[in-house]
This record gives structure tokens, C-alpha cells and sequence, in this order.
């Protein structure tokens, strides 16, 4: 007969064997467990507060190391799973963020996609005052006319900027102005006086050749041809005026139309530089710093003419009746 003992013997090893497998598997969890856990806490119990600023077109990954970096994170990688298992990866904001070294992932991935405290804006060149105060209403809650009656044409330099959410009209534009002089420094007015120019000279004439030309190629010999026109007495003849003159297009849906009338050209206008010499009044847009550039330091040049064929590839000529030999072979219908 056997003993008791003989009986239950498999049933001890069987057990044995399952506590094994039991703890195996357990303890690599259970320590993930802590770590995953650990890696979502705060990154420290002491509260210390900091603007953090995420970059237009910044990578998550990017982020995470620069939240780690700033010991906003305990774990960047972990940061990075988390944004991912909760689709928030997708949903990050750029501009600035008011964060805490007290505050666990969750709350610092949260304050990223609706917490900013600043936003940033693009805004490109050879944009009129009406299109810059459009763009800016349309992203915060300012009055556009309020905007508009005190932005100083050709001084909203095209930038990216990083903007308070609650900024007021005067906020921005002195953003605006505050980069402009940043950018139109010393050394522009030092060589703008030497060639006989005033800061209205060099931008007036640099906001035309923004919309007259359309390759960095092209702006210093277009700026040194309207230099050239101008100190002759000779009109400018621009159709970049004439469109400013004009304003905002229905048909077209645009400030600045391309089909042009006759009777658009007869426009009794100080900005229609075909029918008046000299300077139009001011800026019919903000340039950049390119287009500044060419008018500080132009290319000389035989011509006085200048024309883009349909496909926009431009075409020179040194005197009027080449000009017209140009009209009729690239523009006629």
C-alpha cells in the first residue's frame, strides 16, 4: 500500500513548477509595472515653474528630449509611448507653455494641446497691411480696423513669430515693430544715407520690387532699373502700384488682381506709377530683407524695360522700342 506522502508527491511538483513559471513571468511585470509608473510621476515633488516653447514643425522627439533635458520628464521615452497610446501625439501645439517639475506626464502632455500660452504665426512677404491684419484676426481676438488704423504700411516684417494668445492689437504691432528695427538696422540706414536714400526711399522702393519680381535673381537688376527710372524722372510704370491702388478684388477674390483693364491702368491714383513720376506716397507692401537688400546694393545694368512672358520667366530690354518688340512677342494673344 502506498503512503500518503508517495500520493500527493507529483501534486508538489506540479506546483513547484507553476510557482516557477508564476514568478518568471511575474517579476519582469510587476518591475515594468513600477518603472512605467515611476516613469509617469512627476518629475520631481518640488514645484518649480518654467515657460517651456515648442518650435512650428517641431518633432515629438525633439520634445521629449527637450522636456528630459529640462527636467520637466523622468523619461523621454516613456513620454513619447504615452503620447502615442493616447493619439495625443498627434494633437501637440506649437508655441509657448507654462509647465511645472510637480506635474506627471498626463498633465504635461494635456497642457501641450490646449494649454499654450503663445502661438506661432507665419506671415510671408509682400503682404499689404489689409492681408497681414486678416491673417492676425483670423488667429487672435483683435479688432482688424483698430489694427489696420494704426499698422504702418511696409513695417510688418514677414516673419515667423511667436505671439501671445491674449495679445491686444497694440501687443502685436509692437512685435511687429520691435522686429523691424531688429531687421532695418544701423548698417541698412548707414548705407541707405550714403546713396542719398531716407528709410521710406529704401522701403517704398523695395516693397515694389517684393511684388515685381519673382526669383532672388531678379531683385537687384528690377531695383536697379526702378533706382534708375525714378533719379531720371522717368515713371516708374509699375503694375505692382497700380494693383495697390485698386485694392481688393471681388471677381479675382485678392488684393492684388492679375488681370489688369485698360481703365485699371487710367487709374486716378498718387500710387499709379505709370501716369505720375517720382515715388508713389509709400510701401504697397512689407518686403523682406532680400528685396531691401537689392535696393541698398543694386545691379547696374543697360535696361529700363523689363516684362514676364506668361509662364513667368521676365524679359529686358535697354530701350522702349525692344520693350514693345517684347510686349508684342510674349504677350500678344
Amino acid at each position: 500500500m502506498q503512503s500518503t506522502w508517495e500520493l500527493k508527491a507529483p501534486f508538489g511538483s506540479l506546483f513547484k513548477l507553476l510557482i516557477t513559471l508564476f514568478l518568471v513571468v511575474s517579476i519582469p511585470v510587476v518591475t515594468l509595472t513600477v518603472w512605467v509608473n515611476w516613469a509617469l510621476a512627476p518629475a520631481s515633488v518640488k514645484k518649480q515653474e518654467q515657460t517651456f516653447v515648442i518650435k512650428k514643425g517641431e518633432s515629438v522627439a525633439s520634445i521629449a528630449t527637450r522636456l528630459k533635458k529640462e527636467n520637466l520628464l523622468r523619461n523621454a521615452l516613456m513620454f513619447r509611448i504615452y503620447l502615442k497610446m493616447t493619439g495625443l501625439d498627434e494633437k501637440i501645439q506649437s508655441g509657448s507653455f507654462k509647465l511645472s517639475t510637480d506635474q506627471p506626464v498626463k498633465n504635461i502632455a494635456l497642457t501641450l494641446t490646449r494649454g499654450r500660452l503663445d502661438k506661432w504665426l507665419t506671415f510671408v512677404e509682400g503682404l499689404r497691411k489689409e492681408e497681414v491684419a486678416e491673417i492676425a484676426a483670423k488667429n487672435f481676438d483683435i479688432n482688424k480696423d483698430k489694427f489696420l488704423a494704426k499698422a504702418p504700411e511696409g513695417e510688418l516684417f514677414p516673419d515667423t513669430y511667436l505671439i501671445p494668445i491674449n495679445a491686444s492689437e497694440e501687443q502685436i504691432l509692437a512685435i511687429f515693430q520691435n522686429n523691424f528695427g531688429k531687421k532695418y538696422n544701423s548698417d541698412h540706414q548707414k548705407i541707405a544715407s550714403e546713396k542719398g536714400l531716407t528709410k521710406q526711399d529704401v522701403i517704398t522702393i523695395a516693397s515694389i520690387v517684393e511684388r515685381e519680381t519673382k526669383s532672388k535673381e531678379e531683385r537687384p537688376i528690377i531695383a536697379g532699373i526702378l533706382l534708375k527710372r525714378w533719379k531720371e524722372g522717368i515713371p516708374l510704370a509699375t503694375d505692382a502700384t497700380i494693383q495697390y491702388a485698386l485694392g481688393f478684388s471681388d471677381q479675382e477674390e485678392t488684393w492684388w488682381r492679375k488681370n489688369l483693364t485698360e481703365d485699371d491702368l487710367k487709374i486716378d491714383s498718387p500710387y499709379n506709377t505709370r501716369s505720375r513720376t517720382g515715388l508713389p506716397p509709400g510701401p504697397i507692401c512689407s518686403p523682406g530683407l532680400a528685396s531691401i537688400d537689392a535696393v541698398l546694393t543694386p545691379k547696374e545694368s543697360p535696361y529700363y524695360f523689363y516684362l514676364h512672358d506668361k509662364k513667368g520667366q521676365i524679359h529686358y530690354a535697354a530701350t522702349f522700342e525692344e520693350h514693345q518688340q517684347n510686349i508684342a512677342r510674349f504677350l500678344s494673344p
